[in-house]
């Protein structure tokens, strides 16, 4: 029996062992691929603005949009639906709830003045993707589309000054890398990709099977909570360094990438009918908890922080969200 062989059958046999198994390779070899693909990129000459817009930004969610792309190869893109809604609904109410309880978190002017209007516009395009219970290739084009332009917003705005600061740090922070050893890394992030998101995958399919709990929940849940675990430790590290004014920033930005990126991989390779629950409950709590953020942003009157009772907020709408969809189940 191969490695493979033999980690699938981890898989059906102990599924939650395989799952975490799956989260630690997929965080580590996510990190390594981002770091050889910028670093490859740097060596061949490409601009730190265009290496910060690409590989560090969309790199940064190569775990859901590796989940994405094999849960639509095995046939469960309910998975990859409900891993871009709840990673978004656990990055609001899990990542910025409990990391506002560690320390206050303040919006960076920058983060007012870019960031969440196209958080804001991002939601919206899913909302018009979404309205009429299906997700069709032209979804999938609108918010590739989208995606696109916000890219090249960023770069042109003011030479790449619009470029969220949390990305400004990561790109300067990167290590250097000789050719072969980025592409060496390169190769190595990519296989180890491609088999925890399998293993993902196929562990997450055995627990639903196994426990009767439709795929969507476990993608909203289990799947989301995981792939959002880099952000989680982003913000509370940069918390506990006093640079707390970076974590939002960082949250902002990986929402938007789950729409534009990780909700169009389902729309392109699995376009379909889906459940009204994605919208009526799903979506809409996702909106709600949006609609918290931008308000404790542009509430008039309030300060541009998340406070710490607001954190308790954030973190009880992600919880009962949660506890209704596993009691709920599918709508």
């Amino acid at each position: 029996m191969s490695f493979l062989d033999s980690a699938f059958a981890l898989a059906g046999e102990y599924p939650f062992v395989a799952l975490i198994l799956g989260f630690c390779a997929l965080i580590w070899s996510a990190d390594r691929f981002v770091l050889s693909s910028a670093a490859a990129a740097s060596n061949l000459g490409v601009s730190k603005v265009v290496i910060g817009l690409t590989f560090v930004a969309v790199g940064t969610s190569a775990p859901e949009i590796m989940v994405g792309i094999q849960s639509c190869l095995s046939g469960m893109s309910d998975f990859a639906i409900g891993n871009a809604i709840g990673s978004n609904i656990a990055n609001i109410g899990l990542v910025l709830g409990v990391t506002a309880l560690v320390r206050e978190l303040p919006f960076r002017p920058s983060t007012l003045r870019h960031e969440v209007p196209w958080m804001i516009g991002a939601t919206l395009l899913a909302l018009l993707c979404l309205v009429n219970f299906k997700l069709t290739v032209l979804d999938g084009l609108a918010l590739l589309a989208g995606l696109a332009f916000l890219l090249y917003r960023l770069k042109t705005v003011s030479g790449g000054a619009a470029m969220p600061q949390m990305l400004r740090d990561e790109v300067e922070g990167l290590p250097e890398m000789r050719m072969g050893k980025a592409t060496a890394w390169f190769l190595v992030g990519l296989a180890v990709l491609l088999f925890s998101s399998h293993l993902l995958v196929v562990a997450a399919t055995e627990v639903a099977e196994r426990f009767h709990v439709p795929p969507h929940v476990i993608g909203l849940t289990i799947i989301a909570v995981g792939t959002s675990l880099p952000e989680l430790s982003v913000t509370i590290t940069a918390a506990v360094r006093r640079h707390a004014d970076l974590a939002i920033g960082n949250v902002v930005g990986s929402n938007i990438l789950n729409i534009l990126a990780v909700l169009a991989i389902p729309a392109l390779m699995d376009p379909r009918t889906i459940d009204p629950s994605v919208v009526w409950r799903d979506y809409c709590v996702m909106m709600a908890l949006t609609a918290l953020l931008v308000l404790f942003a542009y509430g008039i009157g309030s300060r541009k922080v998340i406070t710490r009772f607001e954190g308790v907020v954030l973190f009880g709408g992600w919880a009962g969200f949660t506890y209704l969809v596993y009691h709920q189940g599918p709508g």
